[in-house]
Parts: C-alpha cells; sequence; structure tokens
C-alpha cells in the first residue's frame, strides 16, 4: 500500500524532524519496515522553513501555516500528496489534521483512516467550527482508530456504524527499558538513598496537575526525607515546593533514566473533557520500565492497568494518591501487562487499513 501520514509537526510539544517519538514516528516507520510505501505531511505554526528529507525508509516533508500561509500551504501539500498517489490518507495529532486530512482524501480521490490519541475537541472548545469539521471528517472516513475504548465511544457518536471504531494503543518507545536505579540516580545528580517520586509531563488545570503537591505534602509526613523530582518546566510554585527536585527539560536520551531513577511514578488526572480520554504516554514508559505508579483513576487509566486497584488511587483525591505513594514506592515486581508494542500495533493497523471496505 501507498500510505500519507499527515500530522502536525509537535505533537506533545515534541518536533518530529528534531525529536521522533511516539505513535507519530514509531507507526509510519513501522508500516514502512513493513513494506509499504509511506510518505508523512508535518504541518507546523512556528514560522518555521519547509523541509524535505529522508529517514528511516520514508520521506518526511514539513511546512509551515505561518510561513507560507494557509493557501500556500494547502496548495503545497496536496501537490506533494497528489504526485505520491496514496491508497490512504491517515490523518492524526489533531483536528485539523483530521479535518486536512478529509480534505486531501476528497482532491486526491484516496480513502481517509483517522487515528486520535485524545479528545481533541477538548483542546479548544470553543473552536465550534473546527469541532464541526473534525466530526464531518471522522463520518466522512473508512477507517478510525482511537487509543483506548473510551474515546472510541465517544468518536463513535460521529459514525453511521458506532461499532466502526477500532484500538490501536499508545505504548511506550522502545527505548523505556529496566535499568539499574542506582545508576540512573547516579547520571542525573540525584540523592542515593532517599525515596524519590516522579511526575513528569504538563502542568495544566485540565490535568489537575497541582495534586501532585498536596499529595507529597502529606507523604512527606511520613517519609520526611523523600523528594519529588519534576521535569519539563512545572510552574514556579511546584518548582520552589519543599523538597521538590525540578531538573527541567531532560535530553530524550535521559528521560528513560529519570523514569527508572524514582521508585515511583505518578500520573495525576482530572475529571475534565481532557482528563476522562487520555491514555498518558508517561504511564506506558512507566509501565514498561517496570517501575510502579499512582494515577488517577480515570475509566481510560483503569483500562490501560488491566483495573489493578494497587496502582489507582481516587481522581481529585489527594490522601488517597498519598497513600499510595507510601505503599507503592515500596514494590518491586509491578506485575503489569503491558499493551502491545509499535511493531505489534504498525501490524494491527496495516491489517485494518488491508480490509475491503
Amino acid at each position: 500500500m501507498r500510505i500519507a501520514v499527515l500530522a502536525k509537526r509537535h505533537p506533545q510539544q515534541r518536533d518530529l524532524i528534531a525529536r521522533p517519538y511516539g505513535r507519530f514516528y514509531h507507526l509510519p516507520t513501522e508500516l514502512a519496515a513493513l513494506g509499504h510505501d509511506v510518505r508523512v505531511q508535518l504541518c507546523s505554526y512556528r514560522r518555521l522553513d519547509s523541509q524535505v528529507l529522508e529517514r528511516d525508509g520514508l520521506v518526511w516533508s514539513s511546512h509551515d501555516f505561518l510561513k507560507l500561509g494557509i493557501s500556500r500551504l494547502l496548495r503545497t501539500v496536496e501537490s506533494e500528496v497528489r504526485e505520491f498517489r496514496p491508497d490512504w490518507i491517515i490523518g492524526c495529532s489533531d483536528s485539523w489534521a483530521g479535518w486536512l486530512a478529509h480534505r486531501l482524501s476528497r482532491r486526491v480521490g484516496c480513502k481517509l483512516a483517522i487515528d486520535a490519541y485524545d479528545n481533541y475537541e477538548a483542546y479548544m472548545p470553543a473552536n465550534l467550527p473546527l469541532h464541526w469539521a473534525w466530526r464531518r471528517a471522522l463520518r466522512a472516513a473508512d477507517l478510525v482508530t482511537a487509543t483506548g475504548p473510551q474515546l472510541a465511544r465517544k468518536l463513535a457518536y460521529s459514525r453511521r456504524n458506532r461499532a466502526d471504531v477500532h484500538l490501536v494503543p499508545m505504548c511506550a518507545d522502545p527505548n523505556f527499558l529496566p535499568m539499574d536505579r542506582r545508576e540512573c540516580r547516579r547520571r542525573l545528580g540525584l540523592p542515593a538513598d532517599v525515596p524519590l517520586f516522579g511526575y513528569s509531563g504538563g502542568w495544566t488545570k485540565s490535568r489537575g496537575s497541582d495534586l501532585i503537591l498536596k499529595a507529597f505534602a502529606l507523604v512527606r509526613q511520613q517519609f520526611p526525607d523523600s523528594c519529588l523530582v519534576l521535569t519539563g518546566k512545572p510552574p514556579a510554585h511546584a518548582r520552589s515546593s519543599p523538597a521538590v527536585i525540578s531538573l527541567g527539560y531532560v535530553d530524550d536520551a535521559l528521560m528513560p533514566s529519570v523514569t527508572n531513577a524514582v521508585d515511583a511514578c505518578c500520573v495525576v488526572l482530572a475529571n475534565t473533557s481532557f482528563g476522562r480520554f487520555s491514555y498518558p504516554a508517561k504511564l506506558c514508559e512507566a509501565m514498561a520500565c517496570g517501575i510502579p505508579v499512582v494515577a488517577s483513576a480515570t475509566d481510560a487509566v483503569t483500562w490501560m492497568l488491566g483495573n489493578d486497584t494497587r496502582y489507582l488511587a481516587r481522581v481529585g483525591d489527594a490522601e488517597d494518591h498519598a497513600r499510595l505513594m507510601l505503599s507503592n514506592c515500596q514494590i518491586r515486581n509491578p506485575g503489569y501487562v503491558l499493551p502491545p508494542s509499535w511493531k505489534e500495533n504498525a501490524a494491527r493497523l496495516a491489517s485494518l487499513l488491508n480490509k475491503p471496505i
């Protein structure tokens, strides 16, 4: 098959040209490894120059809305897709990609697939025209895939056949593997012999991120020498909280060391239109490294953890998160059932694309 993949260039704050990552990188490259002819079209909003490069057996093309203007960008992307002559175009990463993939599939005469990893309508809730365009793309798609059953059911409301949404779950990238904890701490300059709890990812109200500070304050009443390790750019009040170690932005190659350095990873989500349909990559990474987690028990996260109550804290309950942080930092063999690898997910996606419509 000839498959065009359309995505934004910076999903989850990662530049796919400079920092290949996640489903947006591994699904296309694994499809190419299976023998399919794959091209990736990336769109950005940061006044970046256009780029075309070959990497890992496929062509990557990037264009910018603000640099080219929307009319020129649409003409450029359509010209490249038309020249490629795909059998399928897959829109992923956000509502804009879904809308544009729908437009291109009609104009170049190919089949349309939509892949969703979040509830995109939670990103810009007031942008109703975009949400309507997204729902039209879902309704028109020949194939829709989602990261979990909760999101699949939500997407199905826009489909004529509400059973016709398939699962392609999130998983960790291959470099997330179990590593020696003491060596990871030494590499990162972290304390060697105190309990460490980790929290990575965005710090937003939609996630309820401040809960981790309340929970950690309760943990310190029992473990006064413990520390909370943060990455990224948490707000000043988090960085200045007692016993918080803020590593800032950590090089991608070191992120598996951060995950393996802590005694437990914390995954906090709120009961919001975003949180209810979030399948956190950080949870997959902790599971792949064999690190105990304490995760807010949304329906999506509960499904990811196989309903294992050892790791599920009540949503919005700092005391319950603290209770599990205290107990789970002692676990040495979490016994997770891991999700399919990106290679296995790509094989499933290829089989779905190969099915007669």
